[in-house]
């Protein structure tokens, strides 16, 4: 018999159809019938018939036509939503599909795997896993190791031994012990209770590097996870069921406890999920639409799920990836406007930098050589300008190696830390299976990551600021040879006056949010928690000061590319009109 989940006004019901000629319609009637059904005021209506009402499929939010039939235009256990006309949403109302539905429906399940062992995993290998391009596996090592770690706890529970976490409470309550016969349950009760983040909740791409950073600091084998249940976490990642995570509420030690707890609830069918499949449903929904069964959690084994650093560190592997390709962005269009404003090549020469060797700024010199005007790539432009009396330029342009240098160091800096600490064990107790027993420390406190990526916002903050500047001689006529705010009719046309305005905007927040947060700490569980990092707003106020950058540099690239419009027909090196090609393939040039 065919059974479709349907979400109706938040809620969400199972609805099984015994005859699969019977229409779109029907299955909205019936659904919103249910609903009428479980409400004590009968949702509002006087009855089903008062109810109008489209429906969509949940994946892709494609309208559906009420005269169709359901073997048609649906599959067997496929999420649709009915929409009631004259709804108006709730604060608290989840919708059934995250912002930017468009990017998940076109979600393609992949075919690559990843095998995991703990030790090896790149932050470049986790941004992949977290944009769906690959599933997991475990590595034949890490599946004795996870084994070896479960055998300790076993023997643990079997003798009864006290040990915190396993049997006996958490925090505060470190030392109640717990009977045997509710350990089980102590786990359960464990993961709802800490379950209380609040916020948006995270985009399926970060939902799904946090699952698969855990899943890594698992298979290193000093959790205490059974094979067992790990390999059934492995399957909801496979599957792509991602638990509804909310993006505040850890103080990043003793680790990131509410995020993390939130991907547990998930896991035993517990709150909300997202699948490309269903978009958010029921846990239990979504679990059972993709034949997988929620878990049942031994003792110990919610706290391995729940215990560490993922959340900053997953974010932080973002931040620093994106940091990455945006400070070789920035050396591009930093370069592109150097051509513009007729700079010299001179404060790149090799020597110059032979004397200052910090990499970042040697690194950044030599990319500025190969952009501009050389032997191999001669520009138009700077031809134009060879023997004027300049002899140096400001500081925005003449400095891009030391500024945009050291912002490389320090984003290979933290790229180094955060490398560390996803393939590291952060949990409490920690499993030593070579030793036969548990030991409790420290590993869960986010302190590494945390003032990690307060430098890399601070660092990365200042490619926008520099290119700001630029962004200000580009448009004001007084310091360039080009028309007001790049338009040939000033006054009828403001040009880039704007977005000029629009990027000072963004570096004076940046400004804010590169406020370290890991210099703040608030005692937590009675005092027994008295220093944390405050780590999961370092990652990301990160993020957010990062995204300020892109958008301020890419401001920058179309005032850039506007102002070589006001040099032609002449033209500059090849790279750079590869990249004037680029940009004018999708953005016009504003007459």
């Amino acid at each position: 018999m065919p059974r479709y989940t349907v979400h109706v006004r938040g809620e969400w019901l199972a609805v099984p159809c015994q005859d699969a000629q019977l229409t779109v319609g029907w299955l909205g009637r019936e659904a919103v019938r249910r609903y009428i059904k479980n409400k004590p005021d009968n949702g509002g209506f006087a009855s089903v018939d008062d109810a109008r009402f489209l429906v969509r499929r949940c994946k892709g939010l494609g309208l559906l036509d009420n005269e169709d039939p359901l073997d048609v235009a649906l599959e067997d256990n496929e999420f649709v939503e009915v929409v009631i006309e004259g709804d108006a949403m709730s604060p608290d109302f989840i919708p059934s599909q995250p912002e930017g539905v468009y990017l998940y429906s076109k979600y393609r399940e992949p075919e690559k795997y990843i095998a995991l062992d703990g030790d090896s995993l790149t932050t470049e290998d986790l941004v992949s896993l977290g944009k769906g391009h690959y599933k997991i596996k475990l590595t034949p090592t890490a599946e004795k190791r996870v084994q070896k770690s479960r055998e300790v706890i076993d023997r643990i529970v079997e003798e009864k031994t006290v040990v915190y976490g396993i049997t006996t409470g958490f925090g505060k309550f470190a030392r109640t012990v717990i009977p045997v016969s509710k350990l089980e349950e102590l786990q359960f009760n464990l993961v709802r209770s800490h379950s209380s983040g609040v916020g948006k909740p995270l985009s399926p791409e970060r939902c799904r590097m946090l699952l698969a950073l855990r899943i890594n600091v698992l298979a290193k084998g000093y959790s205490g996870i059974s094979l067992g249940t790990l390999k059934q976490v492995i399957e909801v990642f496979n599957a792509s069921c991602l638990p509804y995570v909310p993006e505040k509420g850890t103080v990043g030690a003793s680790g990131d406890l509410a995020p993390l707890s939130h991907l547990a609830l998930g896991l035993i069918g517990e709150g909300k999920m997202w699948s490309p499949k269903s978009g958010w449903a029921d846990a239990k929904y979504v679990l059972a639409a993709h034949g997988l069964k929620p878990i049942v959690l031994k003792p110990k084994e919610g706290l391995a799920l729940i215990n560490g650093t993922q959340m900053i560190t997953s974010l932080g592997c973002e931040a620093v990836e994106r940091a990455s390709a945006i400070a070789r962005q920035a050396d591009i269009v930093a370069a592109l406007t150097l051509e513009v404003l007729k700079g010299t090549t001179k404060a790149f020469d090799t020597d110059i930098h032979a004397v200052r060797p910090h990499r970042g700024q040697v690194e950044v010199a030599f990319r500025f050589r190969s952009l501009l005007d050389s032997d191999h790539h001669p520009s138009e432009i700077a031809e134009s300008h060879r023997f004027c009396d300049r002899v140096q330029d400001a500081y925005t342009l003449r400095c891009c190696p030391q500024v945009h240098g050291v912002v490389n160091d320090t984003i290979a800096f933290v790229k180094n830390i955060i490398t560390t600490e996803i393939n590291s064990a952060t949990d409490n107790p920690m499993v030593f299976a070579s030793r036969g027993e548990t030991i409790s420390g420290g590993n869960f406190h986010g302190e590494y990551p945390a003032k990690a990526l307060d430098y890399l916002a601070i660092g990365v903050h200042e490619l926008a600021s520099i290119s700001e500047r630029r962004i200000e001689r580009l448009c004001n006529p007084s310091l360039s040879e080009l028309p007001a705010f790049l338009v040939a009719e000033g006054g009828l046309n403001s040009g880039f006056m704007i977005a000029h305005c629009t990027a000072a905007a963004l570096v004076s927040e940046n400004k804010a949010l590169c406020h370290p947060s890991s210099v703040d700490s608030l005692s937590t569980s009675a005092a027994t928690e008295d220093h944390v990092s405050m780590g999961g707003w370092a990652a990301r106020k990160a993020l957010r000061v990062i995204e300020h950058v892109e958008q301020v540099l890419a401001i920058e690239l179309l005032a850039a590319c506007q102002g070589i419009e006001f040099l032609r027909p002449l033209k500059t090196t090849t790279p750079l009109e590869k990249v004037y090609d680029l940009v004018r393939s999708v953005v016009r040039f504003g007459k």
